[in-house]
């Protein structure tokens, strides 16, 4: 089994930079290094959709196109914890931003832009971005 906390959310303006951080407690059996990550993000109303995912040691990274170039997922192994860096923020980017991981340790795309994809999911942290 494999928790994850989310923390980091927020309010912003516009323009601000917000860093999410997801910390993972993992039972024995498993290491950090054997399960991949990514983040999701729903608002109101919408469907939960994909945002950013990392394999195992950070190394290979896949990010939806809403936020390339603004957002980056990176990963510290020693700390059982994935950050998304997000900059220039914008209002659209308002959500509940999630952390999710699966046993396994590479991205396989597309799969790991799909929610169906992973096992374990964290409760979510609020962002919330004015104009």
């Amino acid at each position: 089994q494999v928790q994850l906390v989310e923390s980091g959310g927020g309010l912003a303006q516009a323009g601000d930079s917000l860093r999410l951080s997801c910390i993972a407690s993992i039972d024995p059996g498993y290491t950090f290094t054997t399960i991949a990550v990514a983040w999701f993000r729903q608002a109101p109303g919408k469907e939960r959709e994909f945002v950013a995912a990392l394999n195992w040691n950070g190394a290979g990274t896949y990010y939806a196109n809403s936020v390339k170039g603004r957002f980056t997922v990176a990963r510290d192994n020693a700390r059982n914890t994935v950050y998304l860096a997000m900059k220039t923020l914008k209002p659209e980017d308002t959500a509940v931003y999630y952390c999710a991981a699966r046993i396994g340790p590479e991205l396989l795309l597309p799969d790991s832009t799909k929610p169906p994809t992973y096992d374990y999911w964290g409760q979510g942290t609020q962002v919330t971005v004015s104009s």
